[in-house]
Order: C-alpha cells, then structure tokens, then sequence
C-alpha cells in the first residue's frame, strides 16, 4: 500500500537538495556504473533518519576544530557520560582531544538539559547550530542521547572510522525540534535458534541507537536452545543451551553476561525485553527436565527448524512452579518494564488449556512487577490489564484474526506491529537472496517501509498502537555477517515508522535519504544489502 503525504514545505526543500547531491553520483544500484564522487564535506539537515519531526535551516554551519569541547550544563552522571559518549564517537576520526567539562563558557558542543522543557518529553531533543557553536536541549537524558545520533549525521560518514580522516567536520546551521511518534521502537534477536555473544549482540545494540531504536528484544527460548541461567533449574542453560539449529554447540548467557548486557544497553538507552516463549516452543525446556512434560517423558533435543510441536503440560503444577521460578529469577535480572511470554504457535496445546495456561502465568509476570507482552495469540485468551500484544500477521491474515487481536486492543490491549511480510527481517529480499526464508513472501526496502502503523490493523484504535518492533529470527542466521546483510538496509526504516511523524512517511524521499546511509554503514563495517531499489551513492 503506497502512502501518499506532503512534507512540511522547509524540510521539502532540504530533501531537494538531498536528491540532486545523490542523484548526481551516478553510480547504479548495486556497484556498478561511475565511480562514486566524494561525500560532500557539510551534509544537508535532510539527510537524517529518522526524519526528525520539525527543521528550520538556516545560517553558516559550526566546524569542529581542535579546540572544541564538550560542555555539560549539569554534572549529573548521566550528562556526563552522553558527553564522554559523543567525545569517543568522535575522537578517533578527528584526532582532536575534544574534552568534557561542565564549565560554562562558550562555543563547542553543549548537552543542556532542561526541567522547563517538558513539551520534548522523555526522548525528545532539540538540536540547534550555529558558527558559534552546538546546544543540544533535551528534557530527560535519553533525549539528549537521541540528539547526539542526529548531531552525529549531521557529520560526514567518515566521522565512524576508527582511524584519523582528513575533515573537515561541519554540522549544517538551523534548527531540529524532535520528538518520537511511538514509544515502543524495537528491534528483536532471536539468540534461540542460533546463539550470539554478548559482544555479538553488543555491536547489534550499537547500530539500533544509531537510529533512535528504543528497546530490544531478547528471544531467549526455543526449542532449539535455552540462552539465560536459571539458578534453581541449571538444566535449561547447560542441556537446554547446549545446542543450535543445525547441530552446533550453542551456548548460553550466565546472569553475570545477562547483566552486562542489560546496562550496555541502558547505556545507549534501550531497554531489554527478553522473552521466555510458552507454552508452546519449549522443547529445550522439556528435553532438560522429564518432569515438565505429561508422560514424564524428556524428548530429545532438537535441532531443526519445525515449529508447533511442543508443550509444556498445562494441568500440571509442576509447570507453575517452574514457570514461577523463571520469571522471578529473569525478573530480578531486569530493571525493564516489560517481560514477554511468547504465546505464539502452541499448535500442540488446545484452546483450553492455551488460555487456562495464560490465565495462570500473566499474573506471575505481575507479581513479580513486570508488564506481560506476548505474540498476537494471546488476544485469543484475555490480555491482563496494559498487556501489549504483539502483532506479527500478514496482510493475507484471517479477517477473524485480525478482528481478534482489534478487540483486545479495543478492550484496552496495547499493540506493538510487527506484520512478518513488512517487517520480519529475516524474509528474503527476493528470490536470488541466500540468507532468510520466504514462508510471508519476499520483503524488499520499499515494502518493508512503506506502510502506515497507526492506520494497519482495521478495526484497531490508531491509540492502541505503542510502537513497531522488527523481529530477526535466525533459522538461517548464524553469524555478525548474517545481521549485517538482513537488518540492513530494513531496519532503519522501522525505525523511521517508530520514531517520525506520520506526514513525513513517502518512499520517494526516504529512499534518497536512505542512500545517503550507505557510506556511514560501510564506515561502521555494517555490509549491508544494496537494494536496487535505492540509489546509493
């Protein structure tokens, strides 16, 4: 479905300038044609994505030098280290020494936040430049954080090297005033089917606040492997995780690791939501303790890729106890808000025990003061009060369905969208790509972008959507490489959905932004998909 909207008339005009300077490399999609021309040296304010939410160029630009600093207005923890933050993004490209100080003179990059700028909200910024200098304001921290990203576009793509370049480093004069349209931007990472280190998902956190992602989910359960350490059943991660699709060694996150994680993220200012999927997708579980399933039987492990073969037994209470534990012990393990039960594909449980199960376990989720988010199935029992449900239908989705999942957002369900033939980014980009599968059909650039959350789901309140989340599960995904070449270029158009206004959405302008990405994916070692969809440069 193609959405047809009008810019506000002066961020139109930068786009214009945004689509002669990419038009004019020359070089065809792909690799081939001219010779790519030079980056220009002062990149116009259009070129940012997420698009921000309201821009007023105008002026001379403000160039970094050798005596730039960083200053924080307040010498709040949090302040300071978005101030050491931007100094280590920038100063191996610029060699400059670019000190963080809370002195309060003029000039340089200034990190300002204000109590008296509630209208920015939690995760809203404004970012204003001149000769004279930088301010970035922000309301809340994660708002200066997010303003730090835009400021960093603004700079040539060689300001990601690790190494010194040659500059010069401009950041075009105006103004940006941003908030997000959603607070739910995710991106999710299934660590199930193939196991990642922490420094593998490290590096993937990197790039999502890149583009002002929010929250990432874990998808820490499958029946193909068992990731986090459970103290009072060791079994789940040193059986459970001992294996991958495939037949690999697999592997698992010790509490320690799990932590790590979690405040690598709260560093860049996404929060983890992991997952523990149930009842169905459960075979680590029950291949690790007899006791879980009905006959008392352990299956095997498994290390295929089928789906809806498992069960944890409903009607005993042993799975209680057991699901107790798991979510009292992951719950101390995250400051998040959120926790995700899974729900989905339970094709081995019946409708009955399905929703007798959910009934039981959503109130564990709360006693132990987290918010219960699951799969779109759990619309088909009863979402506890402010549950989100995440959608992950096709547009060839069962009216019925979808009717389900409109009613529980009617009766006050959230909803996070994550249609699966728009936004799973493990769905090939056509026919000839390696990597991913295609049971939703085949999701190129354009389609994975352009679509409008608020209006996707009929019969939904456009208020009950919190968000969009981009799931990535890895049947066929095994290594950093793999990530590169699916999340990218997808991902940073959902989080343009997440994060810009519903009147900035138009594929024909974002494409030509999108391709001035590319050289600032290829300085940060991201070897993404070169969509012919999207002129690079």
């Amino acid at each position: 479905m193609r959405q047809h909207r009008t810019f506000p008339r002066l961020f139109g005009s930068l786009l214009l300038v945004v689509a002669a300077g990419v038009a004019g490399v020359g070089a065809a999609p792909g690799g081939g044609g001219a010779a790519p021309q030079a980056e220009p040296a002062l990149r116009p304010l259009g070129q940012i994505v997420p698009v921000p939410a309201a821009v007023r160029p105008g002026g001379e630009p403000y160039a970094l030098t050798p005596s730039t600093r960083i200053r924080v207005d307040d010498d709040s923890r949090e302040s300071r280290a978005i101030g050491g933050y931007l100094a280590q993004l920038l100063r191996p490209s610029t060699g400059y020494a670019l000190p963080v100080t809370d002195d309060d003179g003029r000039g340089g990059i200034r990190l300002r936040l204000s109590p008296r700028e509630k209208a920015l909200g939690e995760e809203g910024y404004r970012l204003e430049s001149r000769p004279g200098g930088v301010t970035i304001t922000a309301h809340r921290p994660a708002g200066l954080f997010h303003g730090v990203q835009t400021l960093r576009q603004q700079l040539p793509a060689a300001v990601e090297k690790k190494s010194r370049q040659p500059g010069p480093w401009q950041i075009a004069g105006g103004t940006i005033t941003d908030v997000p349209r959603y607070g739910y931007r995710g991106a999710m990472l299934d660590v199930s089917r193939h196991f990642f280190t922490v420094d593998q998902v490290k590096r993937y956190i990197d790039q999502l606040a890149l583009y002002k992602i929010n929250k990432l989910h874990l998808h820490l359960s499958d029946d193909q492997g068992w990731r986090i350490a459970i103290d009072s059943w060791p079994r789940l991660a040193t059986y459970g995780g001992s294996t991958q699709v495939g037949g690999g060694p697999g592997g698992h996150y010790t509490k320690d690791q799990y932590k790590e994680i979690v405040r690598y993220a709260a560093s860049r200012y996404l929060e983890v939501v992991p997952e523990i999927d149930l009842p169905g997708h459960t075979n680590a579980a029950l291949a690790s303790y007899a006791e879980l399933n009905c006959d008392g039987v352990a299956p095997p492990l498994y290390t295929g890729t089928d789906v809806g073969f498992s069960s944890l037994c409903v009607p005993k209470a042993v799975t209680y106890d057991f699901v107790d534990d798991v979510i009292r012990e992951l719950a101390a393990l995250t400051p998040g808000k959120y926790l995700h039960i899974g729900g989905d594909e339970a094709h081995s449980t019946s409708h009955e025990d399905y929703v007798a199960f959910m009934d039981r376990v959503q109130p564990i989720v709360a006693k132990y003061g987290k918010t219960v988010v699951g799969w779109h199935q759990l619309a088909g029992a009863t979402p506890a009060k402010g549950a989100l449900v995440q959608y992950w239908g096709l547009d060839r989705t069962s009216d019925a369905e979808k009717a389900e999942v409109a009613q529980a957002a009617r009766n006050g369900a959230g909803l996070v969208l994550s249609p699966a033939d728009r936004i799973y980014l493990d769905m090939k980009y056509d026919r000839n790509t390696k990597l991913g599968l295609a049971w939703a059909g085949y999701v190129e650039v354009q389609r994975s972008y352009d679509w409008d959350p608020g209006a996707y789901l009929p019969g939904a309140p456009a208020s009950a959507v919190r968000g969009v989340e981009a799931p990535l599960w890895t049947e066929t995904i095994s290594e950093t490489a793999h990530i590169d070449q699916m999340a990218f270029p997808r991902l940073p158009g959902v989080a343009e959905l997440g994060w810009s206004p519903a009147a900035t959405h138009d594929w024909e302008t974002y494409k030509l932004r999108l391709a001035a990405q590319g050289p600032r994916m290829t300085a940060l070692g991201i070897d993404y998909y070169r969509s012919p969809q999207v002129p690079w440069p």
